[in-house]
């Protein structure tokens, strides 16, 4: 998520009415009833679709099936050669208090190592990685004007497509294994938006989940700072960390993915 956030503004009530003329009374309860007619129709459904880049790294380790856990690192330096493609993009509605924010992410990743064991095989692996999020969330009541807090509750799935071979590093041998492997977290978080003034923004996102029902922990955080361009237009650079600890099966059925997917993004979204 990304881009500033349209805040619904408070209608203010007329204070000095008692004190003016009949004829003047009467146009400022007509530009009262005016601009509480327009604030209803502002506080209305606001939409914001945002598209953007995730530079992501990968750190962590693999186990699949009988084969040793290794380590798997891709770092900034090797993004062009091991992300292989990659979408993301982000929907935000809102209407009044209330927000529902959906983000995917689609990435294709590959690395290899050398193990520390006899001979020193080598271990490639590649993944093709599905994040879909769905929260829902309820604005704080604070008495900042320029800052939303709301709480947030929702869904994380993750759809992994592992791939691994191990060849020997002594005879022309290998071994492959393919795994997919898919899973449902739910969330809870919070979620920021601050508005430094009509140009420059804050936004922020943190939450926590899985709690055994789907990975054994998940959670995420990022934070982006942004320019408002115009009023429908606004860009945005931050950096995003996704962890995941899921673990399932035994032996021959293993599956062990704990790894932490992180990065620079940079953002482009609309407003309407």
């Amino acid at each position: 998520m990304a881009g500033k956030i349209f805040k619904q503004s408070a209608l203010a009530s007329s204070l000095i009415l008692g004190s003016l003329s009949p004829g003047l009374a009467a146009d400022a309860v007509g530009q009262e009833v005016a601009t509480a007619d327009h604030r209803m129709t502002k506080s209305g459904w606001e939409f914001q679709a945002t598209a953007y880049l995730w530079a992501t790294a990968l750190n962590g380790s693999v186990g699949v099936r009988n084969l040793p856990s290794a380590d798997v690192n891709v770092s900034f330096s090797d993004i062009l050669e091991k992300l292989d493609g990659a979408f993301m993009g982000a929907f935000l509605a809102k209407h009044g208090n209330w927000m529902v924010l959906g983000d995917l992410v689609y990435a294709d990743l590959s690395d290899s190592t050398r193990l520390s064991v006899a001979r020193s095989p080598t271990l490639k692996y590649s993944q093709t990685l599905l994040i879909a999020s769905a929260i829902g969330g309820y604005r704080l009541p604070i008495a900042n004007q320029d800052l939303d807090l709301s709480v947030t509750a929702g869904l994380r799935y993750q759809r992994l497509t592992a791939k691994t071979s191990l060849t020997s590093g002594a005879f022309p041998v290998s071994v492959q294994s393919d795994t997919t492997k898919d899973w449902t977290d739910p969330i809870v978080g919070l979620a920021l938006q601050y508005e430094i003034n009509d140009r420059w923004f804050v936004n922020g996102i943190a939450d926590v989940g899985g709690f055994g029902v789907g990975s054994q922990f998940t959670t995420q955080g990022f934070l982006a700072a942004g320019y408002n361009w115009s009023s429908h237009i606004s860009t945005a650079i931050g950096y995003r960390a996704l962890y995941t600890d899921y673990q399932s099966g035994s032996g021959s059925s293993t599956f062990d993915y704990e790894t932490t997917i992180h990065g620079p993004f940079m953002s482009l979204a609309v407003r309407f």
